[in-house]
């Protein structure tokens, strides 16, 4: 998908069907098909990182407040466990109250990118990040940039991978070199 098409709150929800193991087609670089590929069972964090990331877009893109987005969003996903939704339910309060701090931070470090410019999903995939390192600084740095890699190589396109690397290396070193220094 091109990046100034961006996919909409329902492609995004639709796109997110990861219920367990599974297998999935996929097509060889010259356009063949491949057998089937198990697939392994999603881990709890990783559910709970693209369920916010899921909530942030639609809280952005639908202008909606933090409290309409919990209400919807869960009723409409009630199946995830409590591990699932109590992970994603702090990183998303964590993105939401911080809010100001981490699109400033995210802003600082995305040289020549404003906000509003950058593709829904980046930029949300970003907020889901960064609220991560302020609420558990005790994950590694490479493993939130690593869980943000994967999850924008399956919502966003491959230039996206780059960019969210980059901004998200610039601002873990930052705030570890704070976090250092107290």
């Amino acid at each position: 998908m091109p990046r100034s098409e961006e996919p909409s709150s329902n492609d995004l929800f639709l796109k997110y069907t990861d219920h367990g193991a599974s297998s999935e087609t996929r097509a060889s670089p010259a356009g063949r098909t491949k057998a089937s590929v198990p697939t392994r069972a999603m881990g709890t964090r990783r559910k709970s990182r693209e369920l916010v990331l899921q909530m942030l877009f639609q809280s952005d893109m639908g202008k909606q407040d933090a409290e309409h987005v919990r209400g919807t969003f869960w009723a409409e996903h009630g199946a995830a466990s409590g591990d699932v939704r109590g992970f994603a339910d702090d990183l998303f309060r964590v993105a939401t109250d911080r809010s100001s701090e981490i699109d400033g931070l995210i802003e600082r470090h995305a040289e020549h990118w404003r906000m509003e410019r950058m593709a829904a999903v980046d930029r949300n995939l970003l907020r889901a990040a960064v609220a991560e390192f302020l609420a558990y600084p005790e994950t590694p740095r490479a493993v939130v940039i690593n869980e943000a890699l994967e999850i924008a190589r399956k919502f966003s396109t491959p230039e996206s991978v780059h960019f969210v690397n980059g901004v998200l290396d610039s601002i873990g070193k930052e705030l570890e070199t704070k976090s250092s220094c107290q």
